[in-house]
């Protein structure tokens, strides 16, 4: 499971550091792409086969749509021995990344969010928003 949250800066080669942390977890090699709010996901190879049979078994329409969505501008990392890897131009004008960069453990994946955007949704988030979203979950 991924969680915490960590603070970097894209270096002048447009690389960041992913924390030694979710490397353990991501792998050697893990995939990066689109997130549906604003943001770009990471995730381990296995999550992303998932990811791809679950888009396959979809009927043609949404399987286009999704595929599209999902894979055209994804990529395949493999991070160098400081964990630093590059993240490409598309993914970084789609998630407004520029300089400042949080990558935030959300369970399943790791999210990596320009951090002027994470700034503002994560105070956009009241307390009463998070316990009408947790009504039904009990732990």
């Amino acid at each position: 499971m991924f969680i915490g949250t960590y603070r970097h800066n894209l270096d002048p080669k447009s690389r960041i550091i992913m924390p030694a942390k979710f490397r353990e977890e991501l792998g050697e090699t893990f995939y990066v792409t689109k997130g549906l709010s604003g943001c770009l996901l990471a995730m381990p190879a296995e999550r992303w086969g998932a990811l791809v049979d679950q888009i396959a078994s979809r009927p043609m329409p949404k399987a286009d749509a999704l595929s599209r969505f999902f894979f055209a501008g994804a990529d395949e990392v493999t991070p160098n021995s400081q964990g630093r890897f590059l993240i490409q131009e598309e993914l970084r004008l789609f998630a407004g990344i520029k300089k400042e960069v949080t990558i935030v453990g959300a369970g399943k994946q790791v999210e990596i969010w320009s951090s002027d955007k994470w700034n503002e949704i994560s105070s956009s988030v009241s307390a009463e928003d998070i316990a009408e979203l947790m009504q039904d979950i009990t732990f």
